[in-house]
């Protein structure tokens, strides 16, 4: 089910006939992709295209409340995410433009009451994710902590006694930590809650009347509930007590309003231009202040993703085109940057072949076998193929295994993602690389022989939630291929892996969807897999039992022992 508007372009009388035609072609195109990408993506959700304040595309897909089969609406509102920190940046600066605060402040200078490691930490360094804060929500404690009420203070609990990740200025790390600090700042400074300042300096003067800060208890109307996506399907998402996520996270909005902010923030309507140049001109990593700014295909690109419980979201503004690309899902998905970029494509005039849009041929068996092996991008990643029989699967470093198909012996595509992979064959005619080309950009990835796993040398742990991911519990050689350790546990949920001490020798977890691991039942492991998963019924001593006798597929049995 999906509903649309489709926006008006505003004609002169003096355009041509076939000018009308070539717009209404570029239209039925971008509606035409968006709807193939909403059902190759299994996207539920709103999407938003719009250049300057023409609205080119505006449509939802699938269902706001699955239960009741209630449809997404192009007007239906969803948790942002990340997407918050662009709205708690611009607080900040509308705080510098008062004459409030410098970006050079310290917080030692305005929250005296953090701790004194954070004191040399500016308030530039928080916005831009170099102030070397750890961020709560990568502690192991978090997710049995996110589902409670907890002041901003409360919050930064979980990291006020550990050291600093680094010194500030001197690298990136994404921190939601140091965006919670930034509410804190917003509410001292202003005297209100960070909800009544974004609600009364954004909100309200721009006009968005759909969107505020998010609540687990207030009745708000059109707003689409979340859900993850499982290998079993669609569930409900995850408890988030929303006053965790806070100036990082909090937000909910439309991609009509989102819209609104985009035209308003990009013209100048909010900040003085001073203010508006310091938000958009990035430091370390390509971030400047609560957004990300690129250089791409498409030129330079402002933008910024957001994931929260059952939400996936992404804003992207092309300034050379005044284009505007917003998604809003009420699905948890890694797939939102495969969605914009052809809307992008198209917009600005481009040919778009979508995956699914391509021609497959078949390959026989044998030359599924000349291209399966192992190859290496210039960070040292591996990209794995293998052959299947019916065809061949990919996989990049730690990612799940992707399924492509052949347009030629030579040139292969996935349609999950929009990439493709040419073969390159050298002396003999035997494949020597492949080249990965995906996003405008191309890779070149030699092939190389990978050694297996050297279990009988390289000592290794079970390493996990039961041990606080330490090396307290070595793996021991059994008989000649299975290795093995016994420890004491509580009736508990464990994540873990196997792994050497720094995970680089040996690291073994579970295939993607197949993480839970069931007491008896021998589960076969991935290289730097996902995190294991294990239900321990009751108290007492469990053997963790590897067989190797495939190094580079081992089993994992769990029994409780005797």
């Amino acid at each position: 089910m999906q509903t649309h508007r489709i926006g008006k372009w505003a004609l002169g009388l003096a355009l041509s006939a076939a000018c009308l035609t070539a717009m209404a072609q570029d239209l039925k195109r971008l509606s035409a992709v968006a709807d193939q990408l909403a059902k190759d993506k299994h996207f539920s959700g709103t999407m938003l295209v719009a250049q300057g304040d023409r609205i080119l595309l505006d449509r939802a897909y699938g269902d706001a409340n699955i239960e009741w089969h209630i449809h997404n609406q192009p007007d239906t509102r969803f948790r942002l995410g990340s997407i918050t920190k662009q709205f708690t940046a611009a607080s900040v600066l509308l705080l510098k433009d008062r004459g409030k605060l410098q970006l050079t402040d310290t917080l030692g200078q305005h929250l005296p009451e953090l701790p004194e490691a954070w004191h040399k930490v500016t308030i530039y360094q928080l916005l831009t994710h170099t102030s070397g804060i750890h961020s709560f929500t990568d502690i192991p404690q978090y997710r049995s902590n996110e589902r409670f009420t907890k002041t901003p203070a409360e919050i930064l609990d979980a990291v006020r006694t550990l050291p600093l990740d680094f010194e500030p200025g001197s690298q990136f790390n994404y921190s939601n930590s140091g965006y919670v600090v930034l509410g804190m700042l917003i509410e001292k400074l202003s005297g209100e809650s960070y909800a009544q300042f974004v609600q009364k300096n954004i909100f309200d003067p721009l006009g968005m009347k759909d969107s505020g800060y998010d609540s687990n208890t207030a009745i708000i109307p059109k707003r689409a509930a979340g859900y993850s996506v499982q290998a079993s399907g669609l569930q409900n998402a995850g408890f988030i007590d929303m006053s965790i996520p806070h100036a990082a996270g909090a937000l909910y909005s439309t991609t009509g309003d989102l819209l609104r902010w985009q035209r308003a923030l990009y013209q100048g309507k909010l900040l003085k231009p001073e203010s508006l140049k310091a938000m958009t001109t990035p430091n370390l990593e390509h971030y400047a202040l609560g957004l990300g700014v690129q250089d791409g295909p498409e030129g330079k690109k402002y933008g910024h993703g957001g994931g929260i419980e059952g939400f996936s979201t992404l804003i992207g503004y092309l300034p050379a085109d005044g284009i505007s690309v917003i998604l809003l899902s009420n699905t948890e998905t890694h797939l939102l940057p495969e969605i914009e970029r052809p809307l992008f494509q198209i917009t600005r005039g481009k040919t778009v072949l979508l995956p699914s849009e391509r021609k497959e041929i078949a390959v026989t068996p044998a030359q599924q076998q000349e291209v399966a092996g192992t190859y290496v991008l210039p960070d040292g990643t591996r990209f794995w193929v293998r052959a299947e029989g019916k065809g061949l699967s990919t996989r990049l470093g730690a990612q799940p295994w992707v399924p492509i198909f052949a347009e030629s012996k030579d040139h292969f595509y996935a349609r999950l993602v929009d990439a493709q992979f040419d073969v390159v064959r050298g002396a003999g005619n035997a494949v020597e690389s492949i080249t990965l080309k995906q996003n405008g950009n191309q890779i070149h990835m030699p092939r190389i022989v990978e050694k297996d796993p050297e279990y009988a040398t390289v000592p290794f742990f079970l390493r996990g939630d039961m041990n606080d991911w330490g090396t307290a519990s070595r793996m021991q050689k059994l008989d000649g291929h299975t290795y093995a350790a016994t420890l004491k546990l509580d009736k508990n949920h464990y994540a873990f892996k196997l792994g050497s001490e720094d995970f680089k020798q040996i690291d073994f977890g579970g295939m993607f969807g197949k993480e839970s691991v069931a007491l008896g039942a021998p589960q076969k492991l991935e290289a730097i897999g996902q995190n294991l998963q294990v239900d321990i019924p009751a108290a007492g001593a469990y053997q963790f039992a590897l067989d190797t006798s495939d190094p580079r597929a081992p089993q994992l049995t769990i029994t409780k022992a005797q």
